[in-house]
Formats: structure tokens, sequence, C-alpha cells
């Protein structure tokens, strides 16, 4: 049996988005800034995912960009927003655990003069929201915090930090990478105080090379690429036709029935912990029950290296992850597992399974049968 459980770093693509890619490859291939019949036919496709999308989030159309994926999402959201807002200050606020995308694009900044603020987090990986109102000045430009953690799965305070940010300094920007939390909640800007927004195609059954990034009307956010205008020229260069159109279908499918694969996600969730839990010498980082994400379950496994386990699983036709896909050939421990304070011991003895919609029961039941075999026999024969 094979077994996937490795969707933080990317998922399975749609049949029906994947169809839908291959139509615009083949046949409608125009390109949607031509006047004539196939590029109207392209623009189309364009409108087709800019409706999708205003739609899930509850926004105006003309507040969704397309970028190639969560990263440059990010870092036009970050780089731009504080290239176009420097006059007004030069305060920075992120967390500890954010994706590489977030904190390198701030060590740029740094490197730029401008000053971040890093929050801390708690075991649970949650950040306090007095710690951010006391973080919060008036030369604060832009706060940036992930919704969801792609490690452990934390999920953060967004709605209360946006209303905090908000009030504390209305002038300040707040970013939300929401590339592991969109797709398994609902996400809803305007109510949220959240200005600019970043999504990534391959997390959600879609195509790998396409992001998505909401920017409120109104927010100031300089460009970091130019050339054609496209986009009304945040984000210049001829649009990725069917890496949005199978974006937005493959977003279409997943809020078809949110709640309904969320809770089962969730349930499959907690049998895998609950079965991992009966192995000795086995600790649960991140946050119980439904405080976290329902696909992101992070162990970690005493006396036995991540990697070793890892293709020992993989023998199994077992696929998991010792962490951020991002940084998986990067020798140095998780700064997210640091942050949470997982022993030291344990940072290179984690493991992260992440589920999807696709992911069964007999999966779950499958992976749980081979880890009570196989981490016993690793504990006697490999030396830590």
């Amino acid at each position: 049996m094979e077994v996937y459980l490795d969707n933080s770093a990317t998922t399975a693509c749609f049949e029906e988005a994947a169809q839908l890619m291959h139509r615009i490859l083949c046949e409608d291939y125009g390109n949607p800034s031509s006047l004539h019949h196939k590029g109207v036919e392209a623009e189309a496709y364009l409108r087709y995912a800019n409706e999708t999308f205003a739609k899930i989030l509850k926004v105006n159309e003309k507040e969704i960009f397309f970028t190639s994926g969560g990263t440059e999402s990010d870092n036009i959201a970050l780089v731009g927003a504080a290239m176009a807002n420097h006059r007004t200050g030069r305060h920075l606020i992120t967390t500890r655990i954010e994706h590489p995308a977030v904190l390198q694009p701030m060590a740029y900044l740094e490197n730029q003069g401008f000053e971040v603020t890093y929050l801390s987090v708690d075991r649970q990986g949650k950040i306090s929201l007095e710690e951010l109102e006391q973080a919060i000045r008036p030369d604060t430009i832009l706060v940036s915090i992930m919704h969801t953690n792609n490690e452990i799965g934390s999920i953060q305070p967004i709605a209360e930090a946006g209303e905090l940010i908000k009030r504390k300094n209305p002038g300040t920007l707040f970013h939300v990478d929401a590339v592991q939390g969109f797709g398994k909640a609902r996400i809803y800007p305007g109510k949220m105080h959240i200005d600019l927004l970043s999504a990534s195609g391959h997390k959600i059954h879609g195509p790998k090379g396409i992001g998505l990034l909401y920017m409120r009307e109104g927010a100031k956010v300089s460009p970091i690429m130019y050339g054609g205008g496209q986009q009304r020229g945040l984000r210049s260069g001829t649009e990725n036709l069917p890496g949005i159109a199978g974006f937005a279908k493959a977003a279409e499918l997943v809020y078809q029935d949110l709640e309904q694969d969320v809770d089962r996600m969730y349930a499959l969730r907690e049998e895998l912990i609950d079965k991992v839990k009966t192995i000795p010498d086995v600790v649960i980082n991140g946050c119980p029950g439904r405080e976290g994400a329902p696909h992101v379950a992070s162990v970690s496994f005493r006396g036995i290296r991540s990697e070793v386990l890892l293709h020992a699983l993989e023998e199994q036709e077992i696929y998991v992850s010792a962490g951020s896909a991002c940084s998986a050939h990067k020798p140095q421990p998780s700064a997210t597992l640091k942050a949470v304070g997982v022993e030291k011991e344990l940072l290179g003895s984690t493991i992260r399974f992440s589920l999807s919609g696709f992911t069964t029961k007999d999966e779950i039941e499958y992976t749980c049968q081979k880890l009570e075999e196989i981490v016993p026999m690793l504990r006697r024969y490999t030396r830590y």
C-alpha cells in the first residue's frame, strides 16, 4: 500500500484541475492580453479565476493577483509594502516561526535599514497578543503573521491580531501567509482586518508554480518586478493561465465540501496521534485537537534520527517529512521546533505527518501498524 503523508510539502492534483489545464495548454492557449478571439477566450479563464477567489475570500475581484507561488506572494507583500511605506516608518513585526519565504525577505529588509521585531511563541506555537500589542509602534508599517504553521500545525489568532493591529495603529498593514491555512479554513480578509494574504496552488490539490496575493484596495505596495504592466502593474508578465485556472478549479473543489473534509481530516489526525502515543518515548508537538490544523501532526521519536525513520517508512511505501520541504536538505535544526521549546535531543528526531482530503482511514491504520513495528527495531539497532 502506498501512503502519502507529506501533503504540507505538496499535494496530488485534482483530476478536474489537470484536465482544465490540459485544455488551456493545448486548445484555448491564447494570451489574455491579445485582442483577437483566442485572447478573449483566454481572458474568460482569467475572469473565472478572479471571480472564484473573490467569492471564496469575500473580496473584490480587483484585489486578487496571481504570482508564481507562495514565496513570490510573500516577497511582493513584504518587500513591496516596505518600499512603498518607508517614509511613514521602518519598523516591521513578524514571528519566530514563519516560513523562510517570510523570514528571508525580513532579513533582506533588515539589511536595507528596516528594524524587525520577532514575536516569540509558546510551547504550542502560538503568539501572545499582549506581546504583539506592546510591539506595535507609531512607525510600525507592517505586521506579518502566518495563519497555520507548516511544521507543527499551530493556528494563530488572526482575527484577534488583525483587530488589535488596526486599533493600535490603523495605518499598519497586516499580511497573513495563508499557504497552509487556505483550503483548510474559511478566511475572510475583510472581517479579519487582513490587508495582504498569500496562498499557493499546490497545497490544495492544484498545480505547482502558481500562487495568489490578495491586496486590499488602497493598500500601498510597490511592484518588485517590472515589465508589460499586467495585473494592474503590480505583477507584470504574461499570466500563467493554465496554472491560474487549475488553481481556481482546485479551490472551487476544496471549498465545496470544506467542513466535511476538515472534520474527516481531524478525525484521522487524532487517530494517528492516539495510536502513535502508545509507542514509548514519543512526544507530540503543537496544539492538541481542533486547536491545531486538521492536516499536520508533528511527532518526535526519542533516540531515532528523523532521516533514518523517514527512509525506513519509505521502504514500506509510506512517505512523510523530516520537517519543512523548503529546508529538508539543510542540516541545521528547525527554527520552529527550537522556538516552541522542543528538547535539543529531539530536534533531529521529529517527523511531520501531513494529511489531505485524499487520505484514508486504511492508510492511517497501515502507517500506525508499521510505526509500531519499525520504531522499536530502529531503537535496538540504531545508534543515535
